[in-house]
C-alpha cells in the first residue's frame, strides 16, 4: 500500500477510470468516482466505493470543471487525484491547485507539465539532453517574415504547429512559401481558439515517417524506459492501432531511442509515467523527438503486455512517495502485443458517431487476450464524450502470431447492435501492407481515400 494515499478520487470516466479503480483496489485504496449527470450508469461508477456527481453532461461543466472536482475531493476525504488521460490530465493549473489543497496529484508537478506541454520548451529540453529533434524553429514564431526565413532554410514542406497543441490538433502542412503565408494567420487563430495560446513553431515535414514512442517511469531522481510502441496507423492524426515493440526498427536505433527518452526524463526531473513521442524517418533511418505526454497513454496496455509491469500501480506508488520499484535490468521485452481502439463510429459512413444502447456484448477470451472497457450489456453510450468504447489487446510470442490472435479475437467480439470500428480493424489485420509492417503515418488515410472501406459492412461487431 502507498504510504500517503488511502482514498483516491478518479477525475475521469470510461475505460481509463475502470483501469485506475482496479489498480487502486489492488493496492488496498478506497476509490471515489466523479460522474456527470449522464454517467451514473457507467461501469466505473458501479465499481467505485463512492460516487459523486459534479455537474451536467457537458464536459466543461463537469470533467473540465476544476472547482467542482476539487470540492468533490474535499467532501470525500480523498488524499489524491488521478486524472487519467484527456480532460485535465495535462492541465498545470489543475495539478497546482490539487497540490495547494494538500492532495497528491498522480502525475508530474505543475512546472513539469507546463515545461513539457509547451512544444517549444520541450524541444529546448530535448536539445539540452542531447536528444535529436526535427529541424525547425528554435522558439516561437513571431511574424510571417521569420517563418518564411526558417522554412526556406530547412526546406519545404514544413509543418506549422501550435506550441501548446496536442493530440494531433493545431497542425498544418505548407508545401510552398505561398501556402505558408496563407496558413500562418489561420493556424494562429486556431491555436488561440483551441488552446488559449496563439504561439506557433515550424519544423520540417518528414514525408515517410513512422510514429514511435517510448514509455518511461521516473521518481524525480532516476528514470527507466519500458521499450517503445509504434502508433503509425492514424486517421486525422489520431491513433487507431498501436503495437509493441515497434515494427522493423533496427536494434541499434531502438537502443539509442530508449536511452534518449531516459536522458530527457532525467533532464527535467520527471515523476510518474510519461511518454516521449518521436518520428522515425524511414529514408534516413533517424529518429527525432517531437513531444512528451505527461500522463498515462491510451495505448499503455501493449507495454504492460510485453514487460509484465503494471504502469498504473507504479504511478500510484510513485505518487505516494515511493522510489521506483522496478530497475532497468528488471524490464524485459517478451513477445509482441497489439491494441486496437474500438469506437462507437461507423467506418462505412465516414466514421459518424453512433451512440446508443449496448444490447449484446461478447468479449473475446483465451490466452494473451485482454479487453479494457467501460461498457456492459444494457449500457447507454452517451453522445457527449469521446466515442472510445474499449480497447482489444492481444499478445503472442511473435508479431505474426499476435496478428493471427487479433484476427480470431475480432471474430469473437460482438457489440450489438451498435456500429463500431471493429470492421476497420478486421480489414486492417488482413491487409498485406499491415501484415508486412510496411506502413507510415499517412498510410491509413491514403488507404481510406481509395474507398477501400466502401465494401465493409456497417461496422457492427
Amino acid at each position: 500500500m502507498t504510504p500517503t494515499i488511502r482514498t483516491l478520487l478518479i477525475a475521469n470516466r470510461g475505460e481509463i477510470a475502470v483501469r485506475i479503480i482496479r489498480a487502486a483496489r489492488d493496492l488496498g485504496l478506497r476509490t471515489v468516482q466523479i460522474v456527470s449527470a449522464a454517467d451514473h450508469d457507467m461501469l466505473a461508477a458501479r465499481l467505485a466505493d463512492e460516487v459523486i456527481e459534479i455537474g451536467p453532461a457537458p464536459a466543461n461543466q463537469s470533467y473540465l470543471n476544476i472547482e467542482r472536482i476539487l470540492t468533490a475531493a474535499k467532501e470525500s476525504g480523498a488524499d489524491a487525484i488521478h486524472p487519467g488521460y484527456g480532460f485535465l490530465s495535462e492541465n498545470a493549473e489543475f495539478a497546482r491547485r490539487t497540490k495547494e489543497m494538500g492532495l497528491v496529484f498522480c502525475g508530474p508537478d505543475a512546472d513539469t507539465i507546463e515545461r513539457m506541454g509547451d512544444k517549444v520548451n520541450a524541444r529546448a529540453a530535448a536539445i539540452a539532453a542531447n536528444v535529436p529533434v526535427v529541424p525547425g524553429s528554435r522558439g516561437r514564431i513571431t511574424d510571417v517574415a521569420e517563418a518564411i526565413a526558417i522554412a526556406e532554410e530547412i526546406g519545404y514542406p514544413v509543418m506549422v504547429k501550435a506550441a501548446a497543441g496536442g493530440g494531433g490538433r493545431g497542425i498544418r502542412v505548407a508545401h510552398s512559401r505561398r501556402e505558408l503565408e496563407k496558413t500562418l494567420p489561420t493556424a494562429m487563430s486556431e491555436a488561440r481558439a483551441g488552446f488559449g495560446d496563439d504561439g506557433l513553431y515550424i519544423e520540417a515535414f518528414i514525408q515517410r515517417a513512422r510514429h514511435i514512442e517510448v514509455q518511461i517511469l521516473a521518481d524525480g531522481q532516476s528514470a527507466i524506459h519500458l521499450f517503445e510502441r509504434e502508433c503509425s496507423l492514424q486517421r486525422r492524426r489520431q491513433k487507431v492501432w498501436e503495437e509493441a515493440p515497434a515494427v522493423m526498427l533496427p536494434a541499434a536505433v531502438r537502443e539509442e531511442l530508449c536511452a534518449s527518452a531516459v536522458r530527457l526524463a532525467e533532464e527535467v526531473g520527471y515523476r510518474g509515467a510519461g511518454t516521449l513521442e518521436y518520428l522515425y524517418d524511414m529514408d534516413r533511418e533517424a529518429f527525432y523527438f517531437i513531444e512528451m505526454n505527461t500522463r498515462i497513454q491510451v495505448e499503455h496496455p501493449v507495454t504492460e503486455m510485453i514487460t509484465g509491469v503494471d504502469l498504473l500501480r507504479e504511478m500510484l506508488l510513485i505518487a505516494g512517495g515511493r522510489p521506483l520499484t522496478v530497475g532497468q535490468e528488471d524490464v524485459q521485452c517478451v513477445g509482441h502485443a497489439i491494441e486496437v481502439r474500438l469506437n462507437a463510429e461507423n467506418p462505412a459512413n465516414n466514421f459518424m458517431p453512433a451512440p446508443g444502447v449496448v444490447e449484446t456484448l461478447t468479449i473475446p477470451g483465451g490466452p494473451g487476450i485482454r479487453f479494457d472497457t467501460g461498457i456492459y450489456e444494457g449500457y447507454g453510450i452517451p453522445p457527449y464524450y469521446d466515442s472510445l468504447l474499449g480497447k482489444l489487446i492481444v499478445w503472442d510470442v511473435s508479431r505474426e502470431r499476435a496478428l493471427d490472435r487479433l484476427a480470431g479475437a475480432l471474430g469473437e467480439l460482438a457489440i450489438g447492435p451498435n456500429p463500431t470500428t471493429a470492421s476497420l480493424h478486421t480489414a486492417l489485420v488482413g491487409n498485406v501492407d499491415v501484415r508486412a509492417g510496411d506502413v507510415s503515418t499517412n498510410w491509413l488515410e491514403a488507404w481510406l481515400e481509395e474507398d477501400r472501406m466502401t465494401a465493409l459492412p456497417s461496422g457492427t461487431a
